[in-house]
């Protein structure tokens, strides 16, 4: 079922009419986590989080739950955002090179007038100095021992928004809530000491992460409180900003969009200590939440690449509206922001498509344009979604996989050998676009 009311095409129509100009272009505030899960906030349904202002924010805004990114770790999936461009189709490893040419949503932005600014994680590229990628300001260092990891960035862009008030600006705010290492301050974690786990409130991916916990020796309670606390330290911030909006007079002319870069982080990983043999490194409270999907960081499975998407745009984008259908993604970040600011563009050049018409909640999107994943190596696999179905090219000798991820999110009934038309057909898709990709990557 898809709860979403058609809102007007007033919006559209003015600007048809009428040439744009500063006073009439949006800001545009991106709220950006890092690692934070699909189920890991209150209005995406966790059971336990405490996070007043972005739910506030979900029921003044719209909320997608068909929302992708483009990669699986953090980089990749900043590219896809940053250039509209599939992250594999760049030869060269876009966190050691940058983008090798290719234009970014800020440059085309600050061509138009913006002002523009960047506070938080970076890894998109060698060079963080202002004017990198048409940003004028670029912070990416300071933080807060007391208010939590991200308080210091969020103040920084605060003071953009104070400073640039009077003309249109555009701001990244990527936040390090909730990447390893997890440990806010005790504060924010004693908010949850009345939170004991039940992993009856979770689903499966969950309960193995519960599990892998325990036989790690770590406490599960404890890491759910330290996660909530950063997660809540992460809400506490959103909320300042948000109230600095509305102290400036400027709510109804700027865009906010909050999401995250993939999925969860595990709670381990393969990775070594030094002079611990086989001892897989410990990645302690990371206790993050796919909601009911399976997978998560690392992985192509939807807790791996769905995530959390929610836009407020007062008087243009219908308030506390939850959108089930639409399938959008961070690769439609450049081309729908140009489209609603009036910056042309070539289409045919970028792998996004303008969802505007979803965002101002005019119309369901159906995607003409697959949206595809692979990590920059040459033996990757690939996963494409289209339409309902979510495909797995196999590797080598493994085995070609089909869900209906609109019937089945978990992803457990493999439908490959009831649908040999249609995986004809996805899978020339998906090959055709393997094909396309570079045949070597380069790193440094």
């Amino acid at each position: 079922m898809r709860i979403l009311l058609i809102f007007p095409l007033l919006f559209l129509q003015i600007y048809a009419e009428e040439p744009l100009s500063h006073a009439r272009l949006p800001n545009i505030v991106f709220l950006f986590a890092d690692d934070l899960g699909y189920g890991d906030l209150g209005c995406t349904g966790h059971p336990y989080a405490r996070t007043p202002h972005l739910d506030r924010l979900a029921e003044q805004g719209l909320r997608f739950q068909q929302a992708y990114v483009t990669g699986v770790t953090c980089n990749p999936s900043r590219t896809g955002f940053m250039t509209g461009k599939f992250p594999a189709s760049f030869h060269k490893y876009t966190a050691d090179f940058g983008f090798g040419g290719r234009v970014t949503v800020s440059e085309l932005l600050k061509q138009k007038g913006y002002a523009t600014g960047h506070f938080g994680k970076w890894h998109i590229g060698p060079e963080q100095k202002n004017s990198t990628y048409g940003l004028d300001q670029i912070e990416t260092g300071k933080r807060s021992k007391t208010l939590g990891r991200d308080a210091g960035l969020y103040e920084e862009a605060i003071a953009f928004m104070r400073e640039h008030k009077d003309q249109p600006f555009y701001i990244n705010v990527w936040g390090h809530i909730t990447h390893y290492p997890v440990d806010p301050p005790e504060h924010f974690a004693a908010r949850f000491n009345d939170v004991s786990v039940n992993e009856e409130d979770f689903g499966p991916a969950m309960k193995k992460k519960f599990r892998e916990v325990r036989e790690l020796g770590q406490d599960v309670d404890l890491g759910m409180r330290n996660y909530l606390g950063d997660v809540s330290s992460l809400d506490d911030a959103v909320g300042r900003l948000l109230s600095a909006i509305d102290e400036l007079g400027i709510a109804e002319h700027t865009i906010v969009v909050f999401s995250s870069d993939h999925g969860p982080a595990p709670v381990k990983t393969n990775k070594q200590k030094k002079g611990k043999g086989s001892q897989p490194t410990i990645m302690r409270n990371m206790l993050g939440s796919p909601g009911p999907f399976r997978g998560g960081k690392h992985s192509t499975l939807e807790g791996g690449v769905r995530v959390p998407f929610i836009i407020r745009w007062p008087g243009k984008v219908p308030a506390g509206e939850v959108d089930t259908e639409s399938v959008i993604s961070g690769i439609d970040w450049l081309p729908t922001l140009c489209a609603i600011t009036g910056v042309d563009i070539d289409g045919e050049d970028f792998d996004g498509e303008d969802v505007s018409e979803a965002w101002f909640g005019n119309k369901v999107h159906v995607r003409e344009k697959p949206l595809f994943w692979r990590n920059s190596a040459t033996r990757a696999a690939v996963a494409m979604r289209h339409g309902p179905w979510k495909l797995y090219l196999p590797r080598r000798k493994g085995e070609l996989l089909l869900y209906d991820v609109t019937q089945d999110p978990l992803e457990q009934n493999n439908l490959a050998d009831s649908q040999p038309e249609l995986i004809k057909q996805l899978r020339a898709q998906a090959e055709a676009w393997q094909k396309s990709l570079p045949e070597k990557y380069e790193k440094k």
